[in-house]
C-alpha cells in the first residue's frame, strides 16, 4: 500500500497533449493511442475533453508548447502587458535580459495600480514557463548589427546558404510571399503632395486608409484572396452586403495587428490541409509576424531584417504593379466623373475594395515570376519573361492623367508615378507604446469598438432610357456588384469576370473622351 502511494504522477506538455488529439483524429483506436504515448484510456478522455482549452492557448502563442500546466498568473493583467511588450521588442529582434524584464514589469504594474507587486526571479522564472520563454543576455555587437542593418555581404549569405535550404523541398508552386501595403483609397491626383510621406499614425486621415494584405506564389500561378484592413467594421456602404471579393476585417487605425495576421495564417493552413499541400510562407519580421501560432502545412521562412527592399519578391513591384493597376482604374472613374453632369461623392469602401480586388487579380503572371527572380529566390531562367516587358502606365494612362490634371489643377511637377506611390509610407502595423499595453489591460480587452465611418452608399440607378448607352452599361455593372455583395457563396472566378466586364466598358468610354479635345471638355462644364 506504501509503494503505491509513492508513484509519481506524469505530467504531460501542451505539445504532448496535442500530438495525442491528432493521432485520434488521424482515425486510429483510441485503445492504440492510449498505449502508444503510454496513458490510461480515463488520461485520453481527459484529453479530448480538454483539447479546445489548450488548442486555443497554443493558437493565441499565449503559452509556451512545452508548458504541463495553464494555471493563470497570480497578477493575469500585470503578466498579460508584460507578455504584450516582450512581444513588440522581440519582434524588433532586440534581446532582453531579465533583470530588463522585471524592471519593465515593475513599471508596467506601477501603471497600472499595483503597489505591493514584486518582480522577483521566482516571478521571472514562471513568467518565462508560462509563455515558453528562452531568456538570453544582452550582446551589445549583435543587437549592434541588427539595428543598423545588413550589408551586401549578409544579403549575399542569406541567397547562398538559408534560402537554399528553405525552398530545397519546395517547388515554385508552393513557395509563397506575404506582404502589407497601405493604401489612401480616396486620394486624388491634386492631394498627391501632401500625402507623399505621410506614415498616417492616426486621425481623420485614417478613415481615408486601408491596410491590404497580398500572397502569392513564385511561379505565379496562384494569387491568394487578399486580406483588406479598414476602420469600420461596418461602413454603410456595406449594407446587405454577404459576399466580398476578398476578406475584410477593421480595428481603429486600419492597421495589421498581430491577431489578424495570425487569423489569416490559419486560415490558409486550414486550406493547405484539407488540399493534402505543403508549403514555405515567406515573410517580413514586422510586428504583427512574430508570435505565429502553431501551424500544420504552413513552414514560415523569415527573410533577413532590413531587407525587404531587395529580397521580398512583393516589394520588387508585384504591389506596385496592384497600385498602378488600382490608381489607373480610379483615374477613369474621376474622369468620368468629370465629364458627368452628376456631382458624385468621393469613392466608397465598397467601391474601393472591389477596385483594390480586381486591380490584384489583374496583376500578371509574368510580374510575378519576374519580381521572384529578382528577388534571387527562383533562378532567372525559370521562365520565358521578357524582361524588357514591364508595368509601366501606357500612353492612353498618360493621356488621361494629363486631362485629369489639367481638369483638377494639378502642380505640374507632380507625375502619375508620384500619384501611384504617394502613400509607399504609409505604416502598416502599431508599435504598442506602454500607455497603450496599461490601457488595453485596464479595459479588459483590446478595443473592439470600432467608429463607424460616416459615408454613404453610392449607388445611384440611372432613368431607364430606350436605347442602353454605354453609361448605363456600367451603371448594370455596379448594379450587378450590389446583386452579388447580397448573395453567399460567390465565387472568386465570378468577381473576376466582373471585373473585366468593368474595364472593357472604362476603357472603351475614356479611350473616346481622351481623344475628345481637353479644352471644349471644360468649356462643356
Amino acid at each position: 500500500m506504501a509503494n503505491k502511494g509513492n508513484k509519481k504522477r506524469r505530467q504531460f506538455s501542451l505539445e504532448e497533449k496535442m500530438k495525442v488529439v491528432e493521432a485520434v483524429d488521424s482515425g486510429k483506436r483510441k485503445g492504440d493511442v492510449a498505449k502508444e504515448f503510454g496513458i490510461t484510456p480515463s488520461t485520453l478522455s481527459t484529453f479530448l475533453k480538454d483539447r479546445a482549452k489548450f488548442e486555443e492557448k497554443v493558437k493565441e502563442a499565449s503559452v509556451g508548447p512545452q508548458r504541463k500546466r495553464m494555471r493563470n498568473a497570480l497578477y493575469d493583467d500585470i503578466d498579460k502587458a508584460v507578455f504584450a511588450w516582450f512581444q513588440e521588442v522581440h519582434a524588433k529582434n532586440i534581446l532582453v535580459s531579465g533583470s530588463v524584464i522585471r524592471k519593465k514589469a515593475l513599471n508596467l504594474a506601477n501603471m497600472l495600480g499595483y503597489d505591493n507587486f514584486q518582480a522577483s526571479v521566482g516571478w521571472l522564472n514562471r513568467f518565462r514557463d508560462r509563455h515558453g520563454i528562452a531568456l538570453k543576455a544582452i550582446c551589445r555587437e549583435d543587437n549592434d548589427k541588427l539595428m543598423n542593418g545588413i550589408g551586401i555581404d549578409k544579403v549575399n549569405e542569406w541567397h547562398a546558404g538559408e534560402i537554399i535550404k528553405l525552398i530545397a523541398d519546395y517547388s515554385p508552386d508552393d513557395i509563397f510571399n506575404a506582404d502589407e501595403t497601405g493604401m489612401f483609397f480616396q486620394l486624388l491626383p491634386q492631394h498627391t503632395l501632401t500625402a507623399k510621406g505621410d506614415c498616417c499614425r492616426g486621425g481623420k486621415k485614417a478613415r481615408q486608409r486601408l491596410t491590404a494584405l497580398f500572397c502569392c506564389n513564385a511561379s505565379g500561378t496562384e494569387k491568394m484572396r487578399p486580406l483588406i484592413v479598414g476602420k469600420s467594421p461596418t461602413p454603410r456602404c456595406f449594407k446587405n452586403v454577404h459576399s466580398l471579393p476578398c476578406d475584410y476585417r477593421a480595428n481603429q487605425r486600419a492597421w495589421m495587428t498581430r491577431d489578424l495576421f495570425n487569423e489569416w495564417l490559419m486560415k490558409v493552413d486550414a486550406k493547405m490541409k484539407q488540399a493534402e499541400r505543403r508549403i514555405l510562407m515567406l515573410i517580413d519580421n514586422c510586428s504583427a509576424h512574430n508570435m505565429l501560432p502553431r501551424l500544420e502545412r504552413i513552414q514560415v521562412g523569415y527573410l533577413p531584417s532590413n531587407c525587404t527592399a531587395v529580397l521580398q519578391p512583393l516589394n520588387l513591384g508585384v504591389i506596385h504593379t496592384m497600385k498602378v493597376l488600382y490608381r489607373s482604374r480610379l483615374l477613369k472613374q474621376i474622369f468620368l466623373n468629370l465629364n458627368s453632369n452628376e456631382e458624385k461623392e468621393k469613392i466608397s469602401i465598397k467601391q474601393a475594395i472591389d477596385m483594390i480586388a480586381g486591380a490584384w487579380w489583374s496583376v500578371k503572371q509574368t510580374t510575378v515570376v519576374k519580381c521572384w527572380q529578382k528577388a534571387g529566390i527562383i533562378p532567372m531562367e525559370f521562365t520565358d519573361t521578357d524582361p524588357e516587358d514591364d508595368d509601366e502606365p501606357d500612353t492612353e494612362i498618360e493621356k488621361l492623367w494629363n486631362s485629369v490634371a489639367i481638369a483638377t489643377c494639378v502642380p505640374n511637377e507632380v507625375t502619375f508615378q508620384d500619384f501611384v506611390t504617394a502613400d509607399n509610407d504609409l505604416l502598416i502595423s502599431r508599435e504598442l507604446m506602454d500607455v497603450e499595453i496599461v490601457e488595453s489591460m485596464m479595459a479588459g480587452a483590446s478595443p473592439e469598438e470600432l467608429e463607424s465611418e460616416s459615408e454613404d452608399d453610392e449607388g445611384v440607378s440611372l432613368l431607364e432610357q430606350p436605347k442602353l448607352t454605354i453609361a448605363e452599361a456600367i451603371s448594370s455593372v455596379e448594379k450587378l456588384r450590389q446583386f452579388l455583395s447580397t448573395c453567399t457563396d460567390v465565387p472568386d472566378a465570378v468577381f473576376g469576370q466582373l471585373n473585366g466586364i468593368d474595364e472593357y466598358l472604362m476603357t472603351s468610354v475614356t479611350h473616346t473622351l481622351v481623344e475628345s479635345n481637353i479644352t471644349d471638355f471644360l468649356q462643356t462644364k
